[in-house]
This record gives structure tokens, sequence and C-alpha cells, in this order.
């Protein structure tokens, strides 16, 4: 592994718990002159990132690998994600990993990335059948794997997290979120990449903003990186 670069850091001695596997999307709107991501500014109650701007995501849940698709991964980012589970985890695991990136943007954004139909499927899961109820079923293979990190001991929360990343023209409908102070998300702005980077920003959202910063313009072939802190250093690995 390579140190990508070195951070003084407030030391953390929360209790060892072990990483749980996450997912994020990135929209990219690429219909400006220069192109902007969808960022959202966490709660300031939050244990995890208070008041950090972020790309929308979270948890996998169970019920993630049980939602069917009506178009999944494309075999090529499958089989990559497949690849950065270091045999754990099931089959289904990818298609999971990327369901949840769809379903944590309606949960926190309400937007809808699918396909529309008068026959939508039914859920257990409130949030998969609030999806559902908007006639849209998730389609997955507009989606592109760009990069894993794990969240170093020490947090209060920890996370395996994939990023994804995606035109934001894939955006099927918007459903409008009443303002809660429950909202993790107080508010959603799409910045340039010059603007998020002025913003208050965890150190893996700043180096995922460089990397999204080079596919926009135009290296679509970079290697996927996987990211690990070990004190006040980053590392990188490809995958």
């Amino acid at each position: 592994m390579k140190p990508v670069d070195s951070y003084k850091l407030p030391k953390m001695r929360h209790p060892y718990m072990r990483p749980s596997d996450a997912a994020t999307l990135i929209l990219v709107d690429t219909t400006k002159t220069v192109p902007t991501v969808l960022m959202g500014k966490r709660h300031e109650s939050l244990k995890f990132m208070p008041g950090k701007f972020v790309f929308p995501g979270g948890r996998v849940d169970p019920v993630d690998s049980r939602i069917k698709p009506a178009r999944p991964l494309a075999p090529k980012i499958s089989d990559q994600l497949a690849r950065s589970l270091n045999s754990r985890g099931s089959k289904n695991k990818p298609q999971a990993l990327a369901m949840a990136a769809v379903r944590e943007m309606f949960e926190e954004t309400g937007l809808l990335i699918g396909e529309e139909t008068v026959t939508p499927p039914k859920s257990r899961a409130p949030s998969w059948q609030a999806f559902f109820d908007e006639n849209i079923v998730p389609t997955l293979d507009q989606l592109i794997f760009i990069a894993r990190a794990v969240t170093p001991p020490g947090r209060p929360r920890r996370f395996d997290t994939r990023f994804f990343m995606a035109d934001a023209k894939i955006v099927t409908k918007q459903k409008f979120l009443e303002p809660s102070p429950t909202n993790e998300l107080l508010e959603l702005n799409w910045l340039t990449i010059e603007e998020a980077l002025d913003k208050e920003l965890a150190n893996i959202t700043q180096i995922v903003l460089r990397e999204i910063d080079a596919r926009i313009k135009g290296d679509t072939d970079r290697s996927i990186p996987y990211y690990v802190q070990r004190g006040s250093t980053v590392y990188r690995n490809d995958l």
C-alpha cells in the first residue's frame, strides 16, 4: 500500500467496531459548463461526521440483497465489486451494495433512479415500499464503481464503503421531502469540485472528490483505489 497523505487528526478511543458494509452514490451533472456533484451537509447532532458535507449514502440493509432491479449491474462492475469483497459475503453482495446506494439516495434526497412501471413490486421494508409507491423499479446498469474506503478504528461509527458514480441524467423522478430535524442531511447542493473542496469535509471525501475530478476530465480507465487509514496517514491500494 502507498501512503496518500498525512493529516493531524484528534485521537479517538471509541471501542473497536467491525466496519459495516455501506454504499455511497455520487451524481454528476454534466449539463453545465463546469460539472457539479450532489452533496449534503450532515446534521450537527449526528455522532458520525457531524456538520460535514458528504455524498448521499449509508449502511447496507439485509433487504437490499432481496430487491430485484429492472436492470442489473453491468457485468464488469459486478466483477469489480466481487473482487473488493475479499471472498467475504454472498454472491448477491455486489448487487446489494449498489441497491443500498440507490435506496440511500432516495431516502436522503428524494431522487429516484430506475424505470417507470404500472405494476411496481411490493416490499415489507418501508424504505423500499416508499420507493415502489412512486411506480419506479430501481436500475443499476449505469452505476460505476470508483473507490472503496474503510473508516479508521476508534471512531464512533465504522463503515466499509463502496463509492459509486453516475451521470445525473439517470434520475427518473424526484419526490419532495418535507424538512425535518430527523433528516440526516440538512441541505443539498450541486457543487463544482472546487466549491466542494472548500466545504468542511472528511479526509476521504476530499480524496474521492479528486478521484471524481480525474474521471470527469476523461481518465475513465483509472484503477479502483482502496483506502485505509493508519494513524494520521491514508494508504492506497488498487483493487
